[in-house]
């Protein structure tokens, strides 16, 4: 089992609900954590632009990463959402074993 953070902005707390709960009932997460507003600064169509957003942290794994990807698509509001998995590559071994029998597809 190889445990991934995946991180994702949406633009309001409707949105991370929606997706945050598409995540936890298709088991392509153990956990995703619905975090503060934040405000995003960035480039975008040759401008700077800026927007309150809801950061979400993803706990997940390589193998159900592609399932992630599809639902963040499916759910998410931007044309070009950000989607950043990052490998994790400590971690509390109860901690991980859990993430991995959450995110196990039952028949």
């Amino acid at each position: 089992m190889e445990p991934l953070l995946v991180l994702t902005n949406v633009p309001d707390m409707a949105s991370a609900e929606k997706l945050a709960h598409a995540l936890i009932e298709s088991r392509a997460a153990a956990c995703v954590n619905v975090l503060a507003a934040c405000r995003s600064i960035y480039r975008w169509r040759g401008a700077v632009d800026t927007a309150d957003e809801i950061p979400l942290l993803v706990k997940t794994t390589v193998a159900d990463y592609p399932l992630v990807e599809t639902i963040v698509r499916a759910h998410h509001p931007y044309d070009v959402p950000e989607l950043i998995a990052v490998p994790i590559t400590h971690g509390l071994p109860a901690y991980l074993d859990w993430v991995a029998k959450e995110t196990e597809k039952h028949d």
